[in-house]
């Protein structure tokens, strides 16, 4: 797994503004035959996540959109980082990320749809409900081998001052719906630069091996402006981080490059798509291709 270029980066879709909490990104992709579709948040100060939508392109790197998710629709307070599935039936998942209103907890709820076009809030329903200690957010999800395998950052709510804390759990499941908890696959490393939070964003199987892309940071400061770092392991249950830098951040100083997701095209070559700081301190979605 190669790690993100910035420099290579194409912009997929610009923020809409300047400054910190001004975002787009946050994304899922899948590859549907000839296109890709995409699912990402968008975020500004004022309503936090507002929206997660749903966009098709044919190229990679312009996109319709398809359907647009108001957080008033999830009644939540904030939408974080979706993840978009196509089962091996056909039928189209999006697992939404969903902020419990007036509380630090986050729920996942999942909607299914025979088209990706065809979403609807009204058919909602929670499959990872956390609960009073925990919070539960951006799912990682990969059929593989008959196996549904989830990982999703978790935050400790013990500390209502220090929510921002975040591991990585491991689940797995039969149907993608009911999911059986496993553990923690990977956690923070003290007095490393992700000693604050680990969250895997992207994983790959690879025989025996299993190799993944994650955010992290090393204090509340950089909250929203995590790197990325790799980790690898002969188990989805057991991660460790490699090196003792991350491998990937924004070309601008202090900024961040995050939420790094990779689409397989199928011949060889890759894309992957990722939140980027740009140089007005907002975050763009923005794609990479690699060659085969």
């Amino acid at each position: 797994m190669a790690p993100p270029d910035p420099a290579r980066a194409v912009v997929v879709r610009p923020a809409a503004g300047s400054g910190g909490q001004t975002w787009v990104g946050s994304p899922s992709a899948v590859r549907a035959g000839e296109e890709i579709v995409i699912a990402y948040r968008l975020r500004d100060p004022e309503r936090r996540g507002y929206a997660v939508e749903v966009a098709r392109s044919a190229d990679g790197v312009h996109f319709d959109t398809l359907v647009s998710i108001g957080k008033e629709e999830m009644a939540c307070e904030s939408l974080e980082r979706p993840a978009l599935i196509r089962t091996p039936a056909g039928i189209w998942r999006l697992y939404l990320s969903c902020a419990t209103a007036g509380t630090k907890h986050w729920r996942v709820e999942l909607i299914e749809a025979a088209a990706p076009d065809d979403f609807d809030p009204a058919d909602s329903r929670v499959v990872l409900s956390g609960d009073a200690a925990l919070a539960v957010k951006d799912p990682v999800i990969v059929d593989h081998d008959g196996l549904w395998h989830l990982w999703a950052s978790v935050h400790p709510l013990d500390d209502p001052e220090q929510t921002d804390r975040m591991a990585t759990d491991y689940a797995t499941s039969a149907d993608g719906l009911a999911w059986t908890w496993h553990g923690r696959a990977l956690k923070p490393r003290p007095g490393e630069w992700d000693g604050r939070g680990a969250r895997v964003t992207a994983v790959r199987f690879n025989g025996e091996a299993i190799m993944a892309f994650y955010d992290g940071r090393a204090s509340a400061a950089q909250n929203c402006e995590e790197r990325t770092g790799v980790a690898a392991g002969t188990g989805p249950e057991a991660l460790t981080a490699l090196g003792t830098s991350c491998v990937a951040e924004s070309s601008d100083p202090g900024y961040g490059l995050r939420y790094v997701t990779v689409v397989d095209l199928g011949d060889g070559s890759e894309r992957l798509y990722y939140e980027l700081t740009n140089a007005r301190g907002s975050h763009d979605l923005v794609t990479e291709l690699r060659p085969a």
